[in-house]
This record gives structure tokens, sequence and C-alpha cells, in this order.
């Protein structure tokens, strides 16, 4: 390609609403256009990095047992009113009529359609296991599309689901895709740790997320050095309690703690830590108003909370409902006195002594509160979120924390939508079996961008040899000069019929802008024909991942581009 020729418009400006640095630099180096919030056009050069990491993608899900197909995106209403999900889905989804006023949505992910394929195909053991994937656009009406490429509303996803006899097969399977992602992601150059996780939307009940480590990722996890844990902390489990506080309890006491409403202003005023106080949050499950105890220097984990419970929604109540069921304002209530709404408490709630609480009267709390005495919670468990320092549940070492961006996820499903929507098998002896499915998701997209999070300098991206829309750019110091511009394209030619993918600038232009360009959309291998090619017969190359130039003779320089793009392709085998 010829940059003359080449769609690829760079600018020298980040644009005000790229917050993360890929956001701003796939703008910047001409990969990306917004259309509209969280919907991109996908210009020539980020189009090619797309078709790299598919194809990654697909040798090893081929490699696993895959077999490609194409779902349709419009998915009908049915589908999802069979398996329970249209309801509750959420208003994430993007729902439509046609002309017959038939209702459909924009498919945001595929369970229902992949399984109602299978029930209609598939109907004995024989032609058990099978693993179907797609790479398709996905939808989702997110509230805040933000970061670029990483929460968008229209986005790229690779998902393959598998159909088994049984859990064993199942457990076979899954194996298979933890090892294929494994590879996707080596491949891509990621820095990448594979997390337990929650099933979220999906469902089923054993989930790994793969998170690429940035610290601008949404998610956090934590993780052992010691042994192979690591998980999302919306599930990473609490095992460490504290030990019992040998302090005499004290009567319960109202203090007047004006205009003090916050853990930290409380904790302050009474001079107090934050470990002392109960945290009394009020929620909404599945429409009932209930209460969530915490200690006061932890975070309450909402995903913990409505797995525990159960419930199909979980919001915050709204401060008109607290104040009706309690009697005062947000900050000033607590659990003391507290009836007709069940109580949650973390299991660290039990272990406080003489602690302090809502007084359920504004502009007061409580102290000497000790459970037990004062108040019983309905139930005691898990609820809050890990933190970075606290004992690893398989060795006990500290447990050490990271942000990460999703980039893939595989879930055992189970018979969820199999039962639901009445997939079957039959067995040697006839009897009839619900599949066991599972699936598996890579946010193509997401990935490209996650890519950028973890690959570039202050002077743009830095490509994985693997995933770069071209390997090797030629650009001559001045196209002026008659000698560097034969010699120049001699070597575009010959590099072009050697299988190399190369890019030529053969712009006009001053040959420092060319550097600046080739640098900020990270072209692997940067070769300079310049005068010392002329005067002295060598070619400056430059890997960009190194900054450093070395001089190489122009004969026989072909080869030795080839060999050396072959031994750094060596890494991401």
């Amino acid at each position: 390609m010829r940059t003359s020729e080449l769609l690829a418009p760079t600018l020298r400006e980040t644009p005000a609403e790229a917050e993360i640095v890929s956001h701003q630099l796939l703008l910047r180096a001409g990969f990306i256009r917004k259309a509209a919030a969280g919907i991109y056009t996908y210009l020539p050069l980020g189009r090619r990095v797309l078709a790299k990491l598919e194809g990654i993608i697909r040798e090893e899900m081929d490699r696993a047992g895959g077999q490609e197909l194409v779902l349709p995106i419009i998915q009908p209403a049915e589908l999802w009113q069979e398996s329970g999900r249209w309801e509750v889905y959420g208003e994430e989804m993007f729902r439509l009529r046609d002309r017959h006023q038939r209702q459909f949505c924009l498919g945001p992910t595929h369970e229902e359609i992949i399984t109602a394929l299978v029930r209609s195909e598939v109907n004995s053991y024989k032609q058990l296991p099978l693993l179907l994937y797609q790479i398709q656009n996905k939808y989702r009406d997110e509230r805040r599309p933000r970061f670029g490429l990483l929460r968008g509303r229209e986005f790229i996803m690779k998902d393959l689901y598998s159909f088994d006899r049984d859990q064993e097969g199942l457990n076979q399977s899954y194996a298979k895709m933890y090892q294929a992602y494994t590879n996707v992601f080596r491949r891509c150059g990621l820095n990448f740790r594979p997390v337990q996780a929650d099933t979220g939307a999906i469902g089923g009940n054993y989930s790994h997320e793969f998170m690429a480590l940035a610290s601008t990722g949404e998610a956090v996890l934590v993780y052992c050095r010691e042994c192979d844990y690591a998980a999302n902390v919306e599930i990473a489990a609490a095992r460490a309690l504290p030990k019992p506080v040998a302090e005499t309890p004290q009567s319960i006491k109202e203090v007047a703690t004006p205009g003090q409403k916050t853990v930290a202003e409380v904790s302050a005023f009474l001079g107090i830590t934050p470990d002392r106080l109960i945290k009394t949050v009020f929620y909404e499950a599945d429409g009932q108003l209930i209460a969530v105890l915490v200690r006061g220097d932890r975070e309450l984990n909402e995903v913990k909370l409505q797995n525990f419970l159960g419930c199909r929604r979980l919001s915050l109540a709204d401060p008109e409902k607290v104040a009706a069921a309690t009697g005062a304002s947000v900050g000033y209530v607590g659990p003391v006195g507290l009836e007709g709404v069940p109580i949650y408490a973390d299991a660290e709630i039990p272990y406080l002594v003489n602690a302090v609480a809502g007084a359920n009267r504004n502009g007061y709390h409580l102290t000497g509160v000790n459970p037990g005495r004062d108040f019983r919670a309905d139930t005691y468990a898990d609820l809050r979120q890990v933190e970075a320092g606290e004992p690893c549940p398989q060795c006990g070492s500290p447990l050490n924390q990271a942000r990460g961006i999703e980039v893939g996820q595989i879930f055992q499903l189970g018979t969820k939508y199999s039962q639901a929507l009445g997939a079957t098998y039959t067995d040697e002896q006839g009897r009839e079996h619900p599949i066991v499915m599972g699936c598996y998701g890579i946010g193509v997209s997401r990935t490209m961008a996650a890519i950028v999070e973890q690959h570039h300098d202050e002077h743009g991206i830095i490509w994985p040899l693997s995933v770069a829309p071209y390997e090797v750019v030629i650009v001559p110091a001045s196209l002026k000069d008659e000698a560097q511009r034969e010699i120049a394209d001699s070597l575009y030619k010959e590099l072009i019929a050697a299988g190399v993918e190369v890019v030529y600038d053969d712009r006009d232009e001053r040959a420092g802008m060319k550097f600046v360009e080739a640098d900020l959309i990270g072209y692997p291998l940067r070769l300079t024909v310049g005068k010392k090619t002329v005067a002295q017969g060598t070619v400056d190359v430059k890997w960009r991942h190194e900054g450093r130039e070395i001089a190489l003779p122009r004969e026989n320089l072909v080869s030795r581009v080839k060999e050396m793009l072959g031994r750094e392709m060596e890494k991401y085998r």
C-alpha cells in the first residue's frame, strides 16, 4: 500500500472526548472515527488489525474443534420470552418492531438463537459434542458509552457455544476453550490473567474472565503470587474474619452528630476509626426494601449481595422510602429498632463490640451498639469486597490487586437454556436428556483497544507484529532525490514479491513528519532510505518497540528483513 492512496487521516490534537490512551491513539492514528456515542467506523488500518485478531481467533477455535457459522443480528422476541430473559435483560437491549408489529431485538448475545438452532438439528448423542462459533457485531444500549472501543453500543465479538451430553463433557469443552483463549491472548501480545468471575446476565454456575492488565481497566481483580488463585473482586471470597475484641460491652447511648452523615465525618467527629462503625445501606431487591450492613471501612459488594439474594433486580432504595421506613435521612439510619425490613449483615458485623450506628433520627448516632444484643440480623454472609493484603483463600499469602480490561469470558451454562428452550438429545437407550451447554466470548474490538492500552509510548502505538496493520513501512527521506526514489521503489516491489506486508510513504512531505506519523500509527519495522543509502549503500532499519536504528546493506536487505520479521513473529506463535 502506498501512503498517498491510504485512507489514514491522522490528527495532531487529541479529541476532547477521548479519555484514555487507546481511544486517543486510535482516533489520532486514523484507525477509527466516531459515528455516534459508542458507535465507531473502522478505517482501513483499523479493519486490518481486526482481521489479524479474527485470524488468530479462528485458528485457535478451529484447532480446538470449533465450526464457524453466522447467526442473525435481529432476533425474534419469542426466543427470549421462552428463555425468560425478554423482560429481565434490562434497558441495555435494543428492542424494535417490524411493519407487522412483531417484536425483535438487536442481539446483545446469542444464547437463545443458537440453542433454538441446535434443538432443531441435533437429537442424538451421536451428534455430540458440538462446538459452534461466530464472529459478529453485538448491540447493547449502554447508559454511558465511554472509553472508545472499551464500552460501546456496537461492538465485535467472537462467541462459541459448546453442546455436550453431560457435565464431564462440558468440563472437557471448557478446558479446551480455556487453553484456546490462553493461546489467543498470548499470540496477541497481551499481558493477561484468567480470573474466576461472576456469570452475570448470561447465567450458569462457573466462569472465568480473561483480563488484560491495565491501569485504565474498569474491572478490579485480586491475585496471589504464591499460588494460581485469581478472581474478579465481584466474587473474590473474604475468608479471614476478625478476632474477637476483648472489650466490655457498654450500654447503648444516643449522641448528637449534627451534620455528620458520611463514615469519614462521623468517625472524625466521634474520634473513632471507621472499622468501629456499622454502615447501613438500603436496597430494593425485586421491589422489596432490605437493609444491608457492612463495617465502615469496607465496601459492600453488590454482585455478592445479588447472588446471595437470588434476585433479578437490585438497586439502591430511594431516599423517600428509606425515610418512610426509618424516620430518618440517609446518613443517620441504622439497624437498632428497625422493624419490618429484612437485615442482611456482612460476616464481620457480629465481631464488632461497642460499635457506632445511625440512630434512625436525623442528627443523631448511637454508640455502644453490640450486634446480637441490640439488634439481630436475619442473615450473616460474605457481602463485602475483598481488598489487597488480605489472605489468599487458597494458600493464605497476601493478595495483590490490579485493574484489568475484560477481553474474554467463558461460562459453564449447564442446562439453563437447553431446558428452557427444549434442546434435548436421546442416549443409547432412547432416553431424553437436556443438552449441557457452555458459552465462550471474546471481545474482538475490546481486545484491539486493550492491546493499545498496553503497547504504546509518548509517540504513539507500538503494535505487536502479530496484529499490526502492516509489518514494514518504507520512508524515503526525500522523493525529490531521484536516486532515493528509485531505491525506495525497488525495495517496495521486492518486499511485496517476498510476501511482506509493506507501506510505502510516497508522499512529498518532510521526512520528520513521516517519521512522526509512522511512530504514531505504530508500524513495527521502519526502513529509511536517505542520503546514506545513495552514498554508502545502507538502509536505516528501526524496530518500533526498540527505538534504536541500525544500518544494513541494501544488498540482500529483503532477505534480512524477512529473517528479522520471522524471528520477531516467533514470540507470538
